[in-house]
């Protein structure tokens, strides 16, 4: 039996593999961009430092009455308190130097003069032993010992308060090596004189050199001190022009602000602003007054008593040089000659004799020069007696070394060291020394007085000046502090 197909369908069975569609591709996005660093956040206007802002702060604080008021009080209180710790400074350091002036310097000055004295007197008399035989006087060994004593006692005192390191203490170190030494070397003199030795004049022609570097080295202590001496009045005498100045711009400051104060409110006074002005012109005034009579004080021990006292100690060390050489004429015998003056004028004389007129010629000069520097009759008196002894010494001299170069060795040593009866040139030279020691002595008081008087102007004035300058102070900021009590 035949079926016919029916349809056209595919006849059952596994089905037939087919290939499966491609998927479709979904569209795809564009790449992406690189990636940029993200912006920096905006970090605002710089920061400034703490003094502009404080400046700032200030200004528009000053914008407003109690802003500015607040300012002006500072300004005043640190305008005063400035002026009195200038003040307190300046005149603290012109108080140091009038107190050096006064209770180191001079007193050093004077005590470096007392050393070369006591040293030139000491050999004079150890000369003066010799030249009277073997047995030297008792007056003589007694001036000799004294002598060396006070320049032993005074070279302690100088040492003390000399500044370490300085040239004033080498020059005294100097000094006290030199001192056993020149001593033991008159002990010599003396013992080979005592035996009648020719020796003894040598070893004292050896002191007496070995006493001139001594000398020489306490007048460069003389003039060292006289030059501190100098320099202390230097540093106390000038006014102190910046405290002065510090001290007129406070009171204006001051009286600007008051006439401000009434301007603004009508009121005449400001009580904190009158004491503080009040205060500040009683420093002012203290402070000039105060240091003009200390000037005038030192102005006028200045001179007149240390320029007295200067030209009475070169004067005295003149006449202590001269009789010195006087007595070593008789020493030496002339042993000791120098060549002087030139050409066909050149001759030899006699070294020491050649310098005893050299020292009195500068005698003669100092003394002119005290007396014109003596203020009244009582101070000239002293100086116009060592002027009368001074030229009788140099007639006697004359006469002394007449007898000397006629070969009249005894009459010339009566003539230098013998007794009163004889007129010796001794007398004269005690005369004069004597003298000169009364004149000076005179002189050193009036320098205490005067010098004393200065420093005396300056006592509390730096203290003072430091409590009103800080009342002051206080007294404007209350001043001010009153007026803004009025805005709260």
């Amino acid at each position: 039996m035949t079926y016919q197909q029916q349809g056209g369908a595919a006849p059952p069975g596994p089905p037939v593999p087919t290939m499966p569609a491609a998927p479709a591709v979904p569209p795809q996005a564009p790449p992406p961009e690189p990636r940029s660093r993200p912006a920096a956040p905006d970090p605002g206007p710089p920061r400034r430092t703490a003094w502009a802002e404080g400046v700032d702060r200030l200004r528009a604080a000053a914008t407003t009455e109690p802003g500015r008021l607040r300012v002006i009080g500072a300004v005043l209180a640190l305008l005063v308190v400035v002026f009195g710790a200038v003040t307190a400074w300046q005149m603290a350091e012109r108080q140091t130097a009038a107190d050096d002036v006064l209770n180191r310097s001079q007193p050093l000055s004077s005590d470096a003069a007392e050393i070369y004295r006591a040293l030139a007197d000491a050999n004079t008399a150890a000369s003066s032993g010799f030249l009277a035989g073997g047995q030297e006087t008792a007056d003589s060994r007694r001036t000799y010992e004294a002598g060396m004593k006070l320049a032993s006692d005074k070279l302690v005192t100088a040492a003390a308060n000399s500044e370490p390191g300085s040239a004033s203490e080498k020059t005294i170190s100097d000094l006290n090596r030199l001192l056993p030494q020149y001593t033991g070397l008159v002990e010599r003199a003396r013992a080979n004189n005592r035996q009648g030795f020719p020796l003894g004049g040598a070893y004292l022609r050896y002191a007496n050199s070995k006493m001139q570097i001594m000398l020489a080295d306490a007048e460069s202590l003389y003039e060292v001190e006289k030059g501190r001496l100098r320099s202390d009045y230097a540093d106390a005498k000038p006014y102190p022009w910046i405290a002065i100045g510090l001290g007129v711009v406070a009171v204006g400051g001051l009286g600007w602000a008051q006439r401000r104060n009434y301007r603004r409110t009508n009121r005449v006074l400001n009580h904190g602003l009158v004491a503080a002005t009040a205060g500040v012109t009683v420093v002012m005034l203290w402070l000039v007054v105060g240091h003009s009579v200390a000037r005038a004080g030192l102005n006028e021990s200045d001179a007149h008593a240390v320029r007295s006292l200067n030209t009475l100690n070169d004067a005295r060390i003149a006449s202590l040089k001269a009789r010195g050489n006087e007595n070593l004429t008789l020493v030496s015998r002339g042993a000791e000659t120098k060549e002087v003056g030139k050409g066909e004028n050149k001759k030899s004389v006699d070294t020491f004799d050649y310098d005893y007129k050299a020292q009195m010629a500068l005698l003669t000069t100092e003394l002119r020069a005290a007396e014109k520097l003596a203020d009244d009759p009582a101070g000239a008196a002293p100086v116009q007696d060592a002027t009368k002894n001074m030229l009788v010494w140099k007639e006697r001299h004359e006469v002394a070394r007449a007898a000397d170069e006629a070969g009249d060795y005894q009459g010339a040593l009566d003539k230098v060291i013998g007794s009163e009866a004889q007129e010796p040139t001794r007398v004269c030279f005690d005369n004069v020394d004597a003298a000169l020691a009364k004149a000076i002595t005179r002189e050193k008081a009036e320098f205490r007085q005067a010098a004393g008087d200065g420093l005396s102007a300056m006592n509390g004035l730096v203290e003072g000046a430091a409590v009103l300058a800080a009342l002051a102070a206080a007294g404007a900021l209350l001043g001010i502090g009153r007026r803004l009590s009025e805005y709260r």
